[in-house]
């Protein structure tokens, strides 16, 4: 097999934690390092247009993945929107931007990744992605900042029951995603697009190179660093003989380290949604509003404002799902745009959405390596307690936005509205329309004892071989990822610098 060059480093992936653990690395003087991206640049004009991501998830960057059949929810497949090029995922996400909480952290049982620990790392990286929130919300998001009185001061807090319009990694009305802050200031490193890494060289259980789909190999001389998502990397583990040794057997693979862990753990925030309708409501493709959608490309274009300059997603909700005076367990995401519950991408109408999600839920499933390939199985609603919370949540998630301070904004439910009022029904209803948040984590957990990554990030059993991304959370934070992923990427930049040979 071909080698076209060597580096000291490799990281595999130029994602959210891929661009800051490469700019870490590259701080740290640990010589000559290489990027390897599968998908091309992030140089196209939707990837900065806020309401791009309409039109990126689907197309050529993104890996439009798919679940295993969903054995909860009837054998239902769902769809994984993930980023395939500069800056991953948080090139195609809704750029929403939250820490979650302290609990989360400390309750990971990780030496060296409490809360105590993160928090100047989270410090760090708002630095440099600059948070902040939306400046020209629609007024039914603005109004969010109402929904639980003075508690909610106008900001979603995941900690306490809060909602109000989010904070985004945008500038200037424009994305400001992980490869603008960490991956192109960095000095040093060498960035290869368009290039699919098929498996990584383990030979005496160290790595040594990493081979690509067309059959050439780049070498690394001191190290290699997994930074492919939580899909992606454990993939890439598998397809290298690293996991369960009855699957890799049987999919034909070389064992090199039997690691039953690899691949397990799997989890995401399950959420189900409410549709809203009405003229006078919220963004929508309507003859009232079509002057508007008209004007938007030159509005963005010339004053970075209008429809064009929101990421759909604008606000949030935290709440607990009973009522009964607990802490938050579930998030909403509020989308004032109509959004269409029929099929298909556009519809004539206009109305606003918002969602339920869970904060923490119980629920576990697995990346395998099979015989037919990879086999995602998110494990969505497995424990059947998360579904009751989904119930209470939705049924409360009604009553919020029923007395929501909305004024001449205000639209009836539209869906699932009267098909769904039982108890009975609202189950049926999210057992037949349920998604996730896209938020894949924990299939590389780190921790002690049987987990497949240790704290400091290294892959047991081999060597010169870590994994900075979403797939080592043991468990997942309480509201979006993206933020948490590249605080991992930005704290594995010191803590892989200083274990490189």
């Amino acid at each position: 097999m071909a080698s076209t060059a060597t580096y000291d480093v490799i990281v595999v992936g130029a994602g959210s934690a891929g661009c800051a653990v490469s700019a870490g690395l590259a701080r740290a003087g640990v010589g000559r390092i290489a990027v390897v991206e599968a998908g091309p640049t992030d140089a196209h004009p939707l990837v900065k247009m806020p309401f791009g991501l309409v039109w990126l998830m689907g197309s050529r960057r993104d890996w439009r993945l798919q679940s295993a059949p969903q054995k909860a929810l009837g054998g239902r497949q769902i769809k994984i929107p993930r980023g395939r090029m500069l800056g991953g995922s948080g090139s195609i996400n809704s750029m929403v931007w939250f820490r979650g909480q302290a609990s989360d952290f400390d309750g990971w049982n990780v030496p060296g990744w409490g809360w105590s620990d993160v928090a100047p790392a989270f410090d760090a990286v708002e630095a440099q992605m600059t948070p902040a929130p939306l400046e020209t919300p629609h007024p039914l998001t603005q109004a969010l900042g109402r929904l639980f009185g003075a508690n909610s001061a106008g900001r979603p807090d995941p900690a306490r029951e809060t909602a109000g319009v989010c904070d985004f990694n945008l500038r200037n009305g424009r994305r400001w995603s992980p490869a603008d802050a960490f991956l192109r200031p960095a000095q040093g490193i060498e960035v290869l697009t368009g290039h699919q890494v098929h498996r990584l060289d383990l030979a005496d259980k160290t790595a040594n190179a990493v081979e690509f789909t067309d059959g050439t190999r780049i070498t690394a001389t001191k190290g290699i660093v997994l930074s492919a998502g939580a899909i992606g990397s454990p993939e890439i583990l598998l397809r290298s003989g690293v996991g369960p040794a009855a699957d890799l057997a049987a999919a034909n693979v070389p064992v090199v380290l039997d690691a039953p862990q690899v691949g397990a753990n799997l989890h995401d925030h399950p959420g189900i949604g409410l549709h809203f309708a009405g003229p006078g409501s919220g963004h929508g493709l309507t003859f009232n509003q079509a002057f508007k959608w008209a004007l938007a490309p030159f509005n963005y274009l010339f004053r970075r404002k209008g429809v064009f300059a929101s990421p759909t997603v604008e606000g949030a909700a935290f709440f607990n799902a009973r009522d009964d005076g607990g802490a938050p367990d579930v998030q909403s995401h509020f989308i004032p745009f109509f959004m269409n519950w029929k099929g298909g991408r556009w519809a004539y109408g206009a109305g606003y959405f918002a969602d339920v999600c869970l904060c923490r839920p119980k629920s576990r499933g697995s990346l395998r390596i099979t015989p037919q390939g990879t086999a995602i199985d998110l494990g969505i609603l497995n424990d059947s307690s998360d579904l009751d919370t989904m119930v209470a949540g939705l049924k409360r998630l009604r009553q919020i936005l029923r007395d929501a301070p909305f004024g001449d904004h205000a639209a009836p439910e539209a869906f699932p509205a009267g098909a769904a009022q039982t108890d009975a029904d609202i189950r049926q209803y999210i057992l037949d329309r349920c998604g996730t948040a896209y938020h894949p984590v924990g299939t590389l957990r780190m921790g002690q004892g049987d987990a497949p990554v240790s704290p400091d990030l290294a892959v047991k059993g081999i060597k010169n071989l870590w994994v900075a991304d979403a797939s080592v959370m043991p468990s997942i934070t309480s509201a979006n990822t993206n933020a948490p992923s590249i605080m991992i990427g930005h704290r594995a930049g010191d803590i892989i610098a200083k274990a490189i040979p």
